[in-house]
C-alpha cells in the first residue's frame, strides 16, 4: 500500500497504519508464523473469538450456499513449511514423516487439552500416558467433552515423505454452541522445531463477520447516530429561533454535536460494512477513528472552556488559549494512536500488550483535563458570587454539580472495568464486554445534553453571556471597598490628633 504526503494524514498516523499492517478481524492471516514451545508441545495461536452458535442447522456442508445464519471457521491456504534439512532425512516412501494438530477449543473446556486428567503436564502424548491407551504418541492429548460429542476439535495436517511443505485441505467447522473459542496449530515432534506456517482462517457468526465481541456495538452505534441527530435537530431549532443572541460559544456546542453524529454514523457503516465483507476499509476505518479522536478532543476542550468561564464571565481566554491548544493537540495524537492500534489491527477478542502502554497516556491526559476543570470552576464560582450574579451562578452551581457526578461514576466505572478485566482474562464473559466502551459514548452524550440545555439559545441571552457592566461594577464595589477603608483610616487618624491636641490644651490651663 502506498501512501502519499499530500493526502493532509500526519506523519505519526502513517507510521502507525504501516506498523499495523493487518486490517482484518474475522480475517486471520498468518505470514510465516512460528511456533513457541510450551511443556513438551509446540503451539502457536491462530487467533480466538467469541462466536454465536448457528441458527441454521441442516445436513448441507457450510462450504455450500448460503451460509446466512450459519456460524462456522474455515481453514483456506494453510500450509506448514518444515526445516529443508529435516525433510532431507525423511523416509520418502513414508507417508506420515511429521504431524501438525489445528485444535478448535471452548475456553470452558481449557481443562480437557493436556495431561491434567493424567495428573500429567505434558501436553503431548507420551510412552508412558499411551500405555494405557488414553492417548496416541505424538499427538496432542484431548479429552472429548460428554456434552458436545467431537469436541474439542482436532483437525490433523501430515507431512509425506522428505516434502518440506504440508498443505491443509479446506476445512470448515460449524459452531453449534455459543461461547469463546480459541484455535490452535500444535506439533509435539521434536523434529520439527523450525516449522512456519502462512495462510489464513475466517471466523464467521450466524448474522456476519462482525466477532461475537463486536456484534452488539452495529445497534449500539446506530442507535447513538439516532440520539445525536435528534439532539442536533432540537439544538439547530433553538439555534434558528435565536440566532441574533446567540454566542461563539454556540457555535462550538454545534460542531462538538455535528462531530458526534459523523462519528457516530461512521462507525456504524464501518462496522456494517465489515459485518458483511468481513474485512474494515483502511480508508473508513481511519476516517471513523480521526472523528472519534477529534471530537473527544473537542468534546473535552469545550468542558474546560466552559469550566473557564470563557464567553460569561470573560470574553476571551487571554494568554492561556495558547496552553489549552497544546493540550488539545497533545489530547488528540494520544487517542488517535490508542483507537488506531484498538482498530486496524489482527484483533483477537482480548486486549493486546500495546494498548496497555498507549492507555496510559491518555488516562493522564484525562487527568489532566479533570484537574484543570475543577480549579477553573473554582475561580469561576468565585467571580460570581464577588459579581453577585446570581443567575450566572446558579447555572454554574448546577453544571459543577453535573460534572461532580459524572467524574464520580466515572471513578467507579474504571473501577468496575479493571475487576471486570481482572476476573476474566480467557474473555469468558465476552458478552457483556461491550457495555465497558459503550459507557463512555454515553457519558459523553450526557455531558453535552446537560451543556445544551443550560447553555441553550433564547431571546434572553444575559443570563449567561459575557458582560462589560459586570466588569466594571465589579470594579467599582473594588474601588468603593478601597475608598472606604481609606476613609475609615483617614478618620481614625483625624481622631486621634484631636485628642492629643485637646490634651495639650488641658495641660496649658492647669499650669
Amino acid at each position: 500500500m502506498r501512501f502519499k504526503h499530500n493526502n493532509g494524514i500526519p506523519i505519526l498516523i502513517l507510521v502507525l497504519v504501516i506498523i499495523i499492517k493487518d486490517v482484518k478481524c474475522s480475517i486471520h492471516e498468518y505470514k510465516n508464523e512460528g511456533f513457541v514451545t510450551k511443556f513438551n508441545s509446540f503451539f502457536f495461536h491462530g487467533g480466538s473469538e467469541g462466536m454465536y452458535a448457528s441458527k441454521v442447522h441442516s445436513n448441507v456442508s457450510v462450504d455450500d450456499k448460503p451460509i446466512h445464519g450459519k456460524s462456522f471457521i474455515r481453514f483456506e491456504s494453510i500450509i506448514f513449511k518444515r526445516p529443508a534439512e529435516v525433510a532431507a532425512k525423511q523416509n520418502e516412501m513414508q507417508q506420515s514423516t511429521g504431524l501438525v494438530e489445528a485444535i478448535i477449543v471452548e475456553v470452558k473446556n481449557r481443562d480437557k487439552i493436556g495431561g491434567a486428567y493424567l495428573n500429567s503436564n505434558a501436553i503431548c502424548c507420551t510412552p508412558v500416558l499411551a500405555s494405557d491407551g488414553s492417548c496416541k504418541v505424538g499427538e496432542v492429548i484431548i479429552r472429548q467433552d460428554p456434552d458436545n460429542p467431537g469436541w474439542p476439535k482436532r483437525i490433523q495436517t501430515p507431512f509425506e515423505g522428505k516434502s518440506e511443505e504440508a498443505k491443509m485441505s479446506l476445512q470448515t467447522v460449524e459452531i453449534n454452541r455459543t461461547g469463546m473459542y480459541y484455535l490452535y496449530f500444535m506439533y509435539c515432534d521434536p523434529q520439527l522445531k523450525g516449522t512456519i506456517m502462512r495462510g489464513r482462517t475466517v471466523w464467521r457468526n450466524p448474522d456476519g463477520y462482525l466477532p461475537g465481541k463486536m456484534t452488539p456495538f452495529m445497534p449500539f452505534y446506530g442507535f447513538m447516530s439516532l440520539a445525536y441527530l435528534i439532539l442536533g435537530l432540537v439544538w439547530f431549532v433553538r439555534f434558528v429561533q435565536h440566532w441574533k443572541d446567540v454566542i461563539q460559544l454556540h457555535y462550538h456546542i454545534t460542531v462538538v454535536i455535528g462531530l458526534g453524529m459523523c462519528e457516530m454514523a461512521l462507525w456504524y457503516f464501518e462496522y456494517a460494512n465489515f459485518n458483511v465483507t468481513g474485512s474494515r476499509p483502511l480508508g473508513i476505518t481511519l476516517w471513523a477513528v480521526t472523528f472519534s479522536a477529534f471530537k473527544k478532543t473537542l468534546s473535552r476542550l469545550l468542558l474546560l472552556v466552559v469550566s473557564m468561564g470563557f464567553g460569561v464571565v470573560r470574553p476571551t481566554l487571554g494568554i492561556v488559549t495558547f496552553k489549552v491548544l497544546l493540550l488539545g493537540m497533545i489530547y488528540f495524537v494520544a487517542s488517535e494512536a490508542l483507537e488506531l492500534v484498538e482498530n486496524l489491527g489482527n484483533i483477537n477478542d482480548f486486549s493486546g500488550k500495546a494498548r496497555v502502554f498507549l492507555v496510559l497516556p491518555v488516562a493522564l491526559l484525562d487527568s489532566c483535563f479533570i484537574l484543570w476543570i475543577f480549579a477553573s470552576l473554582s475561580k469561576t464560582l468565585e467571580k460570581l458570587q464577588a459579581r453577585r450574579s446570581m443567575g450566572k451562578l446558579e447555572l454554574y452551581r448546577k453544571f459543577t454539580n453535573a460534572l461532580a457526578v459524572s467524574v464520580l461514576v466515572s471513578v467507579a466505572w474504571i473501577g468496575y472495568e479493571l475487576y471486570f478485566n481482572a476476573s476474566d482474562p480467557l474473555s469468558e464473559l465476552w458478552r457483556r464486554a461491550w457495555i465497558i466502551q459503550a459507557f463512555w459514548a454515553v457519558l459523553a452524550y450526557i455531558l453535552l445534553f446537560v451543556i445544551c440545555v443550560l447553555w441553550s439559545p433564547s431571546h434572553n441571552p444575559t443570563r449567561y453571556s459575557y458582560s462589560e457592566v459586570e466588569d466594571i461594577e465589579e470594579e467599582s464595589i473594588s474601588l468603593t471597598t478601597s475608598g472606604v477603608k481609606v476613609s475609615g483610616e483617614l478618620m481614625e487618624r483625624k481622631s486621634i490628633i484631636t485628642d492629643h491636641v485637646f490634651e495639650v490644651i488641658e495641660e496649658d490651663k492647669r499650669e
